[in-house]
């Protein structure tokens, strides 16, 4: 071996791998956000404005509180439940305007505005729909779910090659084997895409459902009833469980996407 590729060779094992950098990078960033957080809390606000210190010393007794994993749960399982309605409702009114000219006509206009509308300006009409209830908070994240990806299924579709549809055509296939053979794989990556802005949505809608609910529970009436009592760093730990919960949710798409489409990531 010449000198030449052996200093090649000591050079390639000293270089740190890329998602090692990464991750260095975003622990020092985290840790100088932390630090300032402290640091400017400490220095210009009241005792009881929540820091990283007072978090880190609630954080056993919150995560020893039943109260905390009953918010929690009801949270989750209402964006999980209104989640899957809103995709599945989405996916089909989707396909059905991206192929159908006469329900495009009819639907797509709709659906864009009420996808521009913030999705709680509906949220007084839904609890005299349905009461100050469970249901008037799975109303909200239903719609929050449904709109994001009826919208990105409609454009995937009609951005289906004319090849596919003229091979259809000449074998005569039915119109399901188009929609769900051809229209729903080829909009895979756009549905995958509005899955990621409805499971935000879903999210934001569940928890300030909650705010003015009240009554229901989930977290983020544990947010605001420790924010109002001053417990702002129980408080926190609930935002930091919003937050994980929606990491997890993206997580799980990233999975989702790497296991059934790997061509998706490569393309």
């Amino acid at each position: 071996m010449t000198a030449a590729a052996a200093t090649a060779r000591i050079a390639r094992t000293r270089t740190v791998p890329p998602a090692l950098t990464r991750l260095a990078l975003r622990l020092v960033a985290g840790i100088i956000l932390l630090a300032l957080w402290e640091g400017l809390v400490t220095w210009l606000t009241p005792w009881y404005v929540a820091r990283p210190s007072g978090v880190v010393r609630a954080l056993p007794h919150v995560l020893r509180d039943g109260a905390f994993w009953h918010a929690t749960r009801a949270t989750v399982e209402a964006v999980f439940e209104g989640l899957g309605i809103g995709v599945v409702a989405g996916t089909l009114v989707g396909l059905t305007m991206g192929r159908l000219r006469d329900a495009e006509s009819l639907l797509k206009f709709y659906v864009s505005a009420f996808f521009a509308l913030p999705t709680i300006a509906v949220l007084p009409l839904t609890t005299l729909w349905f009461g100050y209830t469970g249901r008037a908070r799975l109303a909200i994240v239903i719609l929050g779910a449904f709109l994001p990806v009826a919208l990105n299924v409609y454009d995937g579709v009609r951005k289906v090659p004319t090849a596919y549809l003229d091979v259809a055509r000449a074998y005569r296939a039915r119109w399901w084997n188009v929609w769900f053979g051809i229209g729903l794989p080829s909009a895979l990556p756009y549905l995958l895409a509005g899955l990621r802005l409805a499971a935000g949505r879903a999210l934001v809608a569940a928890v300030v459902a909650e705010y003015l609910l009240g009554n229901i529970g989930g977290l983020g009436y544990f947010i605001l009833f420790d924010s109002r009592s001053f417990h702002q760093h129980d408080a926190i730990v609930g935002v930091l469980m919003l937050a994980m919960i929606g990491v997890a949710i993206n997580v799980a798409i990233d999975v989702a996407t790497q296991r059934l489409l790997p061509w998706y990531r490569r393309a």
